[in-house]
């Protein structure tokens, strides 16, 4: 994978970059001595590394200002950095740029229960924010499996999901406003407590712009009421492909459950083993949750087993227990990491129509047997949101780039399908020279304008999203 080079002249001025950060940030809020900055310099995309000039860790949006008003004026490049929990590289360095991380920023700011809004710093994480107000009956609903640690900011940067993003949506549609702090350091408040806003809807160009319009600081969060009960239903089925007919048939229906999700037999074995959740050994898995009162719930689960035993399961078991049901979610939020015990693998993250799910899955199978490496699947199965896992060994000479060369297929197939390159964890590094399968030149280029309005020297997340050829020359033609 291409990356630019560094600027000779940035590098040579390290010194005093690093006196200017200092001067405008507390002791031990900067750091440069390259053991530590090794610490920033890959995400969860640990295939591609590379150190940072150094690393800033501000507290504030006043703090992120005067971070992004020295770079600036000094022209070094800034990578906005959440939890690091990116699958994309979409916090990868280069080595002239500065990393802003927000992970001291994890403050509550106010929490309105009558209008039902929490706004945070964005640092906080995903899930704390529903612990913030879980007492009051209270929750946020956008889970993606790293909840635990990813951080609100990449949350709206990657416009994130989770397993309960069917019913819910994902974070676009739980975000009511957010501070952000332009590359000049300008701040900027974008929408707010309330539900819509007038003008252009600028709320829904930043979250999913990947750090590539400023840096979020502060956000406003749609908080909703717990629902009375919810309870799952596992399917088990012997192919992939009837799984994929449940789901559609299910979404056909016009029933809406909170999540639907699935695993396939690689999946299905790494997860029990790790989690022990009581999974049976079938080709494919669908968990279906519902919710709501004890009389919705039996009414739906009736007719969405009604419809799952049409297409012949070799287990249909309803979770009869609030334990049953947290065994069988630790197992699929446990799923990636029980993976990686079977070895190194590539996550991908690409959305097809629900009615493609079929046709799709028996086709990466295909690319998997002609790759000669194993793919697991693992994913949001009720919006389309999937995510293959290519298993490969980093050891072996040429493995990663066979896997990557699979997973390029993978992606151009959700793409080809009527889907996208992306559900949600965004395009980074890993999709960029993808961009080129999914839109016209005119179309990248009506998004680069967009870029250069808010970030006319090209400094923010550099070598991000767009292909390097495409926006080669910008950030020289700018200055």
């Amino acid at each position: 994978m291409e990356m630019p080079a560094p600027d000779p002249s940035i590098l040579a001025r390290k010194e005093q970059i690093v006196a200017r950060l200092s001067q405008v940030l507390p002791a031990g809020a900067v750091i440069d001595d390259p053991a530590e900055t090794r610490v920033y310099e890959c995400d969860a995309l640990t295939a591609y590394r590379c150190p940072p000039l150094a690393v800033v860790l501000p507290s504030s949006t006043e703090e992120v200002a005067a971070v992004l008003r020295i770079c600036h004026a000094e022209r070094v490049p800034v990578v906005p950095r959440g939890a690091g929990t990116s699958l994309a590289g979409g916090a990868l360095p280069t080595a002239d740029s500065v990393i802003l991380g927000v992970a001291r920023m994890t403050g509550v700011l106010e929490v309105d229960y009558d209008n039902r809004f929490i706004r945070v710093q964005a640092g906080r994480t995903n899930l704390s924010v529903t612990g913030a107000v879980e007492e009051a009956d209270f929750f946020y609903a956008p889970d993606p499996s790293s909840q635990l640690a990813c951080a609100i900011a990449g949350n709206i940067a990657m416009n994130s999901g989770g397993a309960h993003c069917l019913k819910y949506g994902v974070t676009t549609n739980n975000l009511l406003g957010l501070t952000m702090v332009l590359m000049d350091g300008s701040v900027v408040k974008i929408g707010g407590a309330h539900l819509d806003a007038p003008g252009y809807d600028l709320l829904g160009l930043v979250c999913g712009s990947e750090g590539q319009l400023g840096v979020v600081t502060e956000a406003t969060l749609r908080i909703l009421r717990r629902p009375e009960g919810a309870r799952p239903v596992l399917m088990g089925f012997d192919s992939n492909e009837v799984a994929g007919a449940c789901v559609s048939d299910i979404i056909r229906a016009g029933v809406l459950p909170v999540a639907i999700e699935f695993m396939d037999r690689p999946c299905i074995r790494a997860t029990e083993a790790f989690a022990h959740a009581g999974y049976p050994d079938c080709e494919a898995l669908l968990i279906v949750e519902v919710e709501g009162s004890p009389a919705e719930i039996d009414e739906q689960l009736g007719l969405i087993c009604r419809i799952a035993r049409g297409h012949d399961p070799v287990v249909l078991r309803e979770s009869t227990s609030a334990e049953e049901s947290a065994r069988i979610w630790l197992g699929r939020k446990s799923a990636f990491g029980a993976m990686g015990q079977l070895g190194d693998y590539i996550c991908l993250d690409g959305t097809i129509p629900v009615s493609a799910l079929p046709v799709v899955l028996r086709r990466i199978g295909e690319l998997s047997d002609a790759y000669g490496l194993r793919v697991g699947n693992v994913f949001h199965a009720g919006d389309g949101n999937m995510h293959p896992l290519i298993l490969f060994d980093a050891n072996k000479p040429g493995d990663l780039e066979t896997s990557e060369a699979l997973g390029a297929e993978i992606l151009k197939l959700c793409v080809e399908a009527g889907g996208c390159l992306t559900g949600e964890h965004g395009v980074g590094v890993e999709k960029r020279d993808l961009m080129k399968h999914q839109f016209a030149p005119t179309d990248l280029e009506i998004q680069m304008a967009v870029k250069d309005v808010f970030d006319p020297y090209w400094l923010l997340n550099p070598a991000k999203v767009f292909p390097l050829d495409a926006s080669r020359g910008r950030r020289e033609g700018a200055a």
